[in-house]
């Protein structure tokens, strides 16, 4: 399939590319050391109009395509995929869920400062006992009068110390099981929602990840998103999509790898001669390309079929699962041609590395992607 980019895509491509190369990268060496949220970055992101690619303007955003946000989000996460990373979590999740479930006042209250980049949004479902199996929720929520008190924990969210609004998943009917499953929009700051400590991560070390505890946590009944006991079913669908971003993460990381890899293989020489001249090195740079020219059609395929209304889940899942995959062994092996080189913080292929191997856990990890496959594979 031959994927043929408009100048709007190819616009939002070279926008990308260039604000990574000149904005993001001249810092995220450090900011992966200290784990330091790219506070300025995402603001000026924001302001670019990254936070809302593809929310309507009528609530903040600037309506792009599935497809101009793949070529972007790929462009900054070859730089830095903790960028990469917040900027999925907050188009493919938070914007979602709330563009198409929320009322129109969470729209216009909440959204809309997101998508415009006023605000951050994060996404919360994992929890200490419901991570690959969310049905699990053991956070509850009940209904008292005008109010919802929520009580339980949320484990590895994203963007988690730095959000000002949360997309909270809480258990409303546990006779229901996954089908008593709602979702709630929760400020920061809200009496008996405290963050836990940030997480100590090994790779994409510029995003924050915490846990959320909520105690006797008191919210307006208006804030519930959508349908009670429709929140599982809010999730699933914002994942689906999801994935999508995470494929274009994990290609940024492979491309990362793929060019140090080859730059260097021209420079450093062994037994004589450069040693993109001896055929080991060869086989494994050629299979990089193949392997990410692999994963850019899937992740391509499954954005055009989002983008014209198609079921796309099976599709999104195969990107997802191949991209990451890619991401790692493109990762590894750019390593091992940079030798003892590659293990040191002064090459970056250390870090993409560590950046990589999260693609195959979050947003459901590789085993996961493998039962959707087979489920989708068994519709046919």
């Amino acid at each position: 399939m031959e994927f043929k980019f408009s100048e709007q895509q190819l616009m939002i491509k070279n926008l990308a590319k260039e604000f990574a190369e000149k904005e993001i990268a001249k810092s995220c060496v450090e900011r992966d050391k200290n784990a330091e949220f790219p506070t300025e970055i995402i603001k000026k992101l924001g302001e670019l109009g990254f936070l809302g690619m593809k929310v309507s303007p009528e609530y903040g955003g600037i309506g792009l395509d599935t497809m101009c946000y793949v070529l972007a989000l790929i462009e900054i996460s070859k730089v830095d995929a903790s960028v990469g990373v917040i900027l999925s979590v907050i188009n493919s999740l938070v914007n979602y869920v709330l563009e198409n479930y929320g009322s129109d006042l969470i729209k216009t209250k909440y959204l809309n400062e997101i998508a415009s980049g006023k605000k951050i949004g994060a996404f919360a479902l994992s929890e200490p006992e419901a991570g690959s199996d969310a049905t699990k929720q053991k956070t509850f929520a009940k209904r008292f009068g005008n109010e919802w008190i929520i009580n339980g924990t949320k484990n590895w969210i994203t963007n988690g110390t730095t959000a000002d609004y949360y997309i909270v998943f809480a258990q409303t009917n546990l006779s229901l099981k996954h089908k008593g499953i709602s979702a709630f929009i929760i400020e920061k700051g809200t009496k008996g929602f405290e963050l836990g400590a940030k997480e100590d991560k090994m790779g994409i070390r510029s995003s924050d990840t915490c846990s959320l505890l909520f105690d006797n946590c008191a919210i307006p009944s208006e804030n519930l998103i959508g349908v009670e006991g429709d929140g599982f079913k809010y999730a699933m669908s914002a994942l689906n999509g999801g994935r999508i971003g995470i494929a274009a993460q994990s290609i940024g990381i492979a491309e990362a790898s793929f060019e140090a890899a080859l730059k260097y293989s021209k420079t450093r020489k062994a037994f004589g001669t450069e040693i993109m001249n001896h055929q080991a090195i060869q086989f494994k740079i050629a299979e990089m390309a193949l392997e990410i020219e692999a994963a850019k059609l899937l992740t391509y395929k499954a954005a055009n079929l989002k983008d014209s209304g198609k079921s796309f889940s099976m599709e999104s899942a195969m990107a997802k699962l191949k991209a990451s995959k890619t991401a790692v062994n493109c990762a590894l092996e750019s390593v091992q041609i940079h030798g003892g080189y590659g293990y040191v913080r002064e090459y970056l292929v250390e870090r993409y590395l560590r950046d990589a191997k999260v693609t195959e856990i979050y947003e459901g990890t590789s085993e996961i992607q493998k039962i959707i496959i087979f489920r989708e594979l068994l519709k046919l």
